[in-house]
Protein backbone atom coordinates (compact mmCIF):
# COMPACT_ATOMS: atom_id res chain seq x y z
CA UNK A 1 0.00 0.00 0.00
CA UNK A 2 1.84 3.30 -0.66
CA UNK A 3 1.26 6.55 1.20
CA UNK A 4 -1.51 7.98 -1.17
CA UNK A 5 -3.60 4.87 -0.68
CA UNK A 6 -6.42 5.83 1.63
CA UNK A 7 -7.15 2.60 4.28
CA UNK A 8 -9.89 0.83 4.93
CA UNK A 9 -12.57 3.11 5.98
CA UNK A 10 -13.50 2.34 10.06
CA UNK A 11 -16.01 5.55 10.81
CA UNK A 12 -18.97 6.20 8.28
CA UNK A 13 -20.36 9.55 8.44
CA UNK A 14 -23.71 10.21 6.07
CA UNK A 15 -25.43 13.78 5.96
CA UNK A 16 -29.04 14.11 4.48
CA UNK A 17 -29.99 17.30 2.87
CA UNK A 18 -32.25 20.21 3.45
CA UNK A 19 -35.44 19.08 4.96
CA UNK A 20 -34.43 15.68 5.05
CA UNK A 21 -33.40 13.61 8.15
CA UNK A 22 -31.78 9.99 8.87
CA UNK A 23 -34.64 8.32 7.41
CA UNK A 24 -33.97 9.26 3.91
CA UNK A 25 -34.12 6.46 1.63
CA UNK A 26 -30.41 6.70 0.60
CA UNK A 27 -29.52 7.07 4.46
CA UNK A 28 -30.97 4.03 5.02
CA UNK A 29 -30.14 1.89 2.37
CA UNK A 30 -26.26 2.40 3.18
CA UNK A 31 -27.19 2.17 6.97
CA UNK A 32 -28.17 -1.29 6.00
CA UNK A 33 -25.71 -2.12 3.83
CA UNK A 34 -22.86 -1.17 6.34
CA UNK A 35 -24.41 -3.26 9.27
CA UNK A 36 -24.75 -6.05 7.44
CA UNK A 37 -21.48 -6.47 5.40
CA UNK A 38 -19.39 -3.88 7.91
CA UNK A 39 -20.48 -4.73 11.32
CA UNK A 40 -17.30 -3.34 12.43
CA UNK A 41 -17.48 0.20 11.43
CA UNK A 42 -18.64 3.01 13.46
CA UNK A 43 -21.96 4.54 11.55
CA UNK A 44 -23.18 7.86 12.46
CA UNK A 45 -26.19 9.83 10.93
CA UNK A 46 -27.06 12.54 12.86
CA UNK A 47 -30.05 14.80 12.29
CA UNK A 48 -28.94 17.66 11.64
CA UNK A 49 -30.20 21.24 12.77
CA UNK A 50 -31.34 24.09 10.33
CA UNK A 51 -28.42 26.34 11.31
CA UNK A 52 -25.68 25.59 8.89
CA UNK A 53 -22.82 26.78 11.81
CA UNK A 54 -24.53 24.66 14.50
CA UNK A 55 -24.66 21.85 12.17
CA UNK A 56 -21.01 22.07 11.03
CA UNK A 57 -19.77 22.42 15.02
CA UNK A 58 -22.22 18.93 15.97
CA UNK A 59 -20.26 16.92 13.15
CA UNK A 60 -17.05 18.26 13.94
CA UNK A 61 -17.67 17.93 17.43
CA UNK A 62 -19.15 14.12 17.43
CA UNK A 63 -15.95 13.30 15.59
CA UNK A 64 -13.55 14.88 17.00
CA UNK A 65 -12.12 11.60 18.31
CA UNK A 66 -12.32 9.53 14.91
CA UNK A 67 -9.31 9.24 13.46
CA UNK A 68 -9.11 10.85 10.45
CA UNK A 69 -7.04 8.22 7.96
CA UNK A 70 -9.76 5.99 8.69
CA UNK A 71 -12.69 8.14 8.28
CA UNK A 72 -15.22 8.46 5.53
CA UNK A 73 -18.34 10.99 4.73
CA UNK A 74 -21.02 10.58 2.84
CA UNK A 75 -23.37 13.32 1.79
CA UNK A 76 -26.52 13.81 0.07
CA UNK A 77 -27.27 17.46 -1.49
CA UNK A 78 -26.45 19.82 1.21
CA UNK A 79 -25.57 17.25 3.07
CA UNK A 80 -22.95 16.62 0.17
CA UNK A 81 -22.25 20.61 0.57
CA UNK A 82 -21.40 19.84 4.27
CA UNK A 83 -19.15 16.68 3.76
CA UNK A 84 -17.37 18.52 1.15
CA UNK A 85 -16.12 21.06 3.77
CA UNK A 86 -16.07 18.32 6.48
CA UNK A 87 -13.46 16.42 4.31
CA UNK A 88 -11.45 19.07 3.86
CA UNK A 89 -11.42 19.82 7.63
CA UNK A 90 -10.86 16.34 8.74
CA UNK A 91 -8.69 15.59 5.81
CA UNK A 92 -10.27 12.89 5.05
CA UNK A 93 -12.53 11.05 2.14
CA UNK A 94 -16.18 12.15 0.94
CA UNK A 95 -18.58 10.73 -1.26
CA UNK A 96 -21.35 13.06 -2.29
CA UNK A 97 -24.55 12.51 -3.77
CA UNK A 98 -25.83 15.52 -6.15
CA UNK A 99 -24.07 17.69 -3.73
CA UNK A 100 -25.30 21.29 -3.47
CA UNK A 101 -22.76 24.11 -4.60
CA UNK A 102 -23.95 27.33 -3.73
CA UNK A 103 -26.56 26.81 -0.79
CA UNK A 104 -26.50 29.83 0.20
CA UNK A 105 -28.10 31.47 -3.49
CA UNK A 106 -30.40 28.38 -3.50
CA UNK A 107 -32.02 28.61 -0.20
CA UNK A 108 -32.57 32.41 0.02
CA UNK A 109 -35.61 31.69 -1.60
CA UNK A 110 -36.71 29.19 1.73
CA UNK A 111 -36.28 31.55 4.48
CA UNK A 112 -39.24 31.39 6.96
CA UNK A 113 -41.10 28.36 8.11
CA UNK A 114 -40.25 24.89 6.50
CA UNK A 115 -41.65 21.44 6.57
CA UNK A 116 -39.81 18.14 7.58
CA UNK A 117 -39.89 15.74 4.52
CA UNK A 118 -40.26 12.46 6.33
CA UNK A 119 -42.68 13.99 9.04
CA UNK A 120 -44.80 17.48 7.84
CA UNK A 121 -46.20 17.83 11.11
CA UNK A 122 -42.54 18.65 12.11
CA UNK A 123 -41.93 22.38 11.35
CA UNK A 124 -38.79 24.09 11.70
CA UNK A 125 -37.66 27.66 10.79
CA UNK A 126 -35.08 28.54 8.38
CA UNK A 127 -33.71 32.16 9.45
CA UNK A 128 -31.78 34.78 7.06
CA UNK A 129 -29.11 34.79 9.58
CA UNK A 130 -28.39 31.15 8.25
CA UNK A 131 -27.71 32.01 4.38
CA UNK A 132 -25.26 34.11 6.03
CA UNK A 133 -23.38 31.48 7.51
CA UNK A 134 -23.61 29.24 4.19
CA UNK A 135 -21.71 31.96 2.67
CA UNK A 136 -19.08 31.91 5.41
CA UNK A 137 -19.14 28.36 4.18
CA UNK A 138 -19.01 28.19 0.87
CA UNK A 139 -15.65 30.70 1.52
CA UNK A 140 -14.11 27.84 3.58
CA UNK A 141 -14.49 25.54 1.28
CA UNK A 142 -12.79 27.52 -1.49
CA UNK A 143 -9.79 28.66 0.75
CA UNK A 144 -9.48 24.66 1.90
CA UNK A 145 -9.84 23.02 -1.53
CA UNK A 146 -7.44 25.47 -3.08
CA UNK A 147 -4.88 24.09 -0.23
CA UNK A 148 -6.60 20.80 -0.91
CA UNK A 149 -6.98 19.68 -4.43
CA UNK A 150 -9.23 16.78 -4.81
CA UNK A 151 -8.16 13.40 -5.79
CA UNK A 152 -9.52 10.64 -7.46
CA UNK A 153 -8.68 8.90 -3.73
CA UNK A 154 -10.18 11.35 -1.32
CA UNK A 155 -13.31 12.26 -3.70
CA UNK A 156 -16.35 10.14 -5.39
CA UNK A 157 -19.52 11.80 -6.84
CA UNK A 158 -22.78 10.93 -8.12
CA UNK A 159 -24.20 13.65 -10.58
CA UNK A 160 -27.20 13.04 -12.70
CA UNK A 161 -27.20 15.77 -15.34
CA UNK A 162 -31.21 14.96 -14.37
CA UNK A 163 -31.41 16.52 -11.46
CA UNK A 164 -34.51 18.50 -11.01
CA UNK A 165 -33.34 21.42 -8.75
CA UNK A 166 -29.18 21.76 -8.72
CA UNK A 167 -27.29 22.13 -11.64
CA UNK A 168 -25.52 19.52 -13.00
CA UNK A 169 -22.63 21.41 -14.58
CA UNK A 170 -21.96 23.47 -10.98
CA UNK A 171 -21.91 19.94 -9.46
CA UNK A 172 -18.98 18.38 -11.98
CA UNK A 173 -17.31 21.87 -11.55
CA UNK A 174 -17.51 21.65 -7.67
CA UNK A 175 -15.56 18.01 -7.68
CA UNK A 176 -12.99 18.75 -9.89
CA UNK A 177 -10.21 16.79 -9.64
CA UNK A 178 -12.28 13.81 -8.02
CA UNK A 179 -13.63 10.88 -9.51
CA UNK A 180 -17.30 11.91 -10.93
CA UNK A 181 -20.06 9.34 -12.28
CA UNK A 182 -21.72 11.33 -14.57
CA UNK A 183 -25.59 9.87 -15.01
CA UNK A 184 -26.83 11.09 -18.22
CA UNK A 185 -30.44 10.86 -16.52
CA UNK A 186 -31.65 10.28 -13.18
CA UNK A 187 -32.94 13.08 -10.85
CA UNK A 188 -32.22 14.42 -7.44
CA UNK A 189 -33.13 11.58 -5.22
CA UNK A 190 -30.70 9.60 -7.34
CA UNK A 191 -33.87 6.81 -8.07
CA UNK A 192 -31.59 4.24 -8.82
CA UNK A 193 -29.16 4.54 -6.02
CA UNK A 194 -29.07 0.62 -6.01
CA UNK A 195 -27.63 0.27 -9.09
CA UNK A 196 -25.03 3.08 -8.05
CA UNK A 197 -24.03 1.44 -4.45
CA UNK A 198 -21.14 -1.18 -5.31
CA UNK A 199 -19.38 1.54 -6.97
CA UNK A 200 -19.71 3.92 -4.01
CA UNK A 201 -19.09 1.07 -1.07
CA UNK A 202 -15.76 0.35 -3.63
CA UNK A 203 -14.65 3.83 -3.03
CA UNK A 204 -15.03 3.83 0.37
CA UNK A 205 -13.01 0.71 1.12
CA UNK A 206 -15.16 -0.32 4.64
CA UNK A 207 -13.47 -2.14 7.09
CA UNK A 208 -15.00 -6.26 7.21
Amino acid sequence: MTLDTPKSTTHLLYLHGFRSSPMSAKAQKVAARVKTDHPGVVWWCPQLPPSPAQAMQTLLEGTADWPSATTSVIGSSLGGFYARGFSLQKNCRAALLNPAVYPARDLAKYIGEQTAWHDPEERFFFQPGFVDELTTQQDTIAKLAAKRPASAERLYAIVAKGDEVLDWQEMVAFCQGGMVRLLPGGDHAISDFDDHMDDLFQFLRLKA
